[in-house]
Formats: C-alpha cells, sequence, structure tokens
C-alpha cells in the first residue's frame, strides 16, 4: 500500500469558512461526487455544514461507472432524503434533466406568491471532482456577476442561469487529511489528486489490484491478456509486454504502462467500474 496521501493546500480551509457564510443566502445546495467512488469523492465536514439544507446530489461521470453501482448509490442517497441525478457534468448530459428539476423547486417556492424571487444555490465539490464543468454547463458564455449582494464579500461571485436563477460559486474543498487510505487511493486513482505528486507506477499498481479482484474480466479483455496475474505486478507486466512497453534489455516500463493503465481507466476505457459499493441496510 502506498503511504498516505496528505494533500491540503491552504485555501480549504478559507472555502470552508465562506461555505458556511454563505450557506444561509441560498435556497438549495448541489453537491457533485464521482459516480466511480461516491463516499471517497465527498467531504466528510458537508454533513455537518449543510445540515438540514435541501440538497441535490449529483452523480457525476456515472456513465464511466458501473450501472448497477449507480442504482446502488442513487437508492442510498435518497434514502438519506437527497434527491438524485446521474450526469455526466463534461458532455453535458443529464443538463436538461437538473433544469427541470430546479425549476420545479423554484416555482414551488414562488407558488401563491406575488413577487417572485429567483431560485439561490451553492454548487459544493472536491477539486477535479466535475463542479467547474457544471458551472460552466449552467451557466453558458453568457454567465456573468449579478452584482454586489449584501454579505457576500469580495472574490465570491454570483453567476445567472436559466429561468431567473442563480448560483453562488466557491472553490473546491477537500479535507485535511484521509483518516481512510483507501480514500486517498481512489481520489487518486480517478485523477481528483495530481498526479505530479503521486508516484505513477505505484498507483497504478495498486489500481490493478483492485481491478484483477473486482473487474478482472474487463482487464482481461481490454488488454488481450488470457488470464490475470496471481499477483498485481505480474497482471502489470503482462499488460506492460502485451502493449509492448519494453526498454532496452527487456526491461519493463513500469512509468509508461502505469501512466496507460491510469489514462484509459479514466477515460472508461478498461469499462465502466464503480471502485465503492452502496452500504446495504
Amino acid at each position: 500500500m502506498m503511504e498516505h496521501i496528505n494533500w491540503y493546500p491552504g485555501h480549504m480551509k478559507k472555502t470552508r469558512e465562506l461555505i458556511q457564510e454563505n450557506l444561509k443566502m441560498v435556497d438549495i445546495v448541489v453537491e457533485v461526487v464521482d459516480a466511480r467512488i461516491p463516499v471517497s469523492s465527498r467531504n466528510p465536514i458537508i454533513d455537518e455544514l449543510i445540515k438540514s439544507k435541501r440538497r441535490i446530489m449529483i452523480l457525476n461521470k456515472s456513465d464511466l461507472a458501473d450501472g448497477r453501482g449507480n442504482e446502488a448509490w442513487v437508492e442510498y442517497f435518497k434514502k438519506q432524503g437527497f434527491e438524485v441525478l446521474q450526469m455526466n457534468c463534461m458532455t453535458g448530459n443529464g443538463i436538461p434533466q437538473l433544469l427541470k428539476l430546479l425549476t420545479s423547486i423554484q416555482d414551488a417556492k414562488n407558488e401563491d406568491k406575488i413577487l417572485k424571487k429567483s431560485l439561490r444555490m451553492m454548487i459544493v465539490g472536491v477539486p477535479n471532482v466535475g463542479k467547474s464543468s457544471l458551472i460552466n454547463r449552467l451557466t453558458g458564455k453568457k454567465s456573468a456577476k449579478t452584482g454586489n449582494k449584501p454579505g457576500v464579500t469580495r472574490g465570491k461571485q454570483w453567476l445567472n442561469i436559466a429561468n431567473g436563477m442563480q448560483l453562488l460559486d466557491t472553490p473546491g474543498i477537500l479535507w485535511p487529511k484521509f483518516e481512510d487510505p483507501k480514500a486517498g487511493l481512489d481520489l487518486a486513482f480517478c485523477g481528483s489528486i495530481k498526479d505530479e505528486i503521486l508516484d505513477v507506477a505505484s498507483l497504478a499498481l495498486e489500481l490493478i489490484k483492485v481491478l484483477q479482484e473486482d473487474y478482472p474480466e474487463l482487464l482481461k479483455e481490454r488488454y488481450k491478456l488470457e488470464e490475470v496475474g496471481e499477483t498485481g505486478l505480474e497482471t502489470m507486466e503482462k499488460i506492460a509486454e502485451k502493449r509492448g512497453f519494453i526498454q532496452s534489455g527487456k526491461r519493463i516500463d513500469y512509468e509508461r504502462t502505469g501512466r496507460t493503465v491510469l489514462d484509459e481507466f479514466r477515460a472508461g476505457a478498461i469499462g465502466r467500474i464503480t471502485l465503492e459499493s452502496a452500504p446495504r441496510d
């Protein structure tokens, strides 16, 4: 197992304070998580911060996750009292459904009221989970600041979206340390932690260990293996041989092999994979 991943830029603490300060100004919170790792890609303190505020849970990159896993996670989060949507924020898949849901919430808010008020929302999520892609999809090229709002400190901005709705843009947040090493690894597998601070070959080896245990058939099909190895390292070397990642002296190019496996996993080329199972009652 790789050493504990500890990555906590200083601005994360500021973002937590920002959310606490401005939560009272929004009607609803939209939380974005990676459908492949719905627990590891959540900030553990988000429930504490948001408390009883109405919430929509976005299972982003759901097209890269196992379909059965998606359904299990939708059911799980609904039991927590959240509204849940499967989306791909990069491609825009699911955006019409989200806008329809938001519009219905805004209409319900303004029912029987003479003075109609815009629905205000906050979108939260850890870095690189898809929050910015969602904001860009909702605002489009015509996004703009809506002007100074009382209580909004400088540096934050309100953005206009469809039907007069507004969202408060906030940076991504991540926790100071990973209590469970698996959470750090899962985030690294999915690209939510910059590879520059990690050993790519070692990270890919850990991913291969998981995949040969849970999705051996996908590994065999993608890399044209007759069988996976008895160990993750053996499987990694089989992949290197199949792809021709051999250096002079018949040495395995672990770096190139690792980069290839990570890139292909993140792109969904190996197959639809979910790394975390939804808890069962």
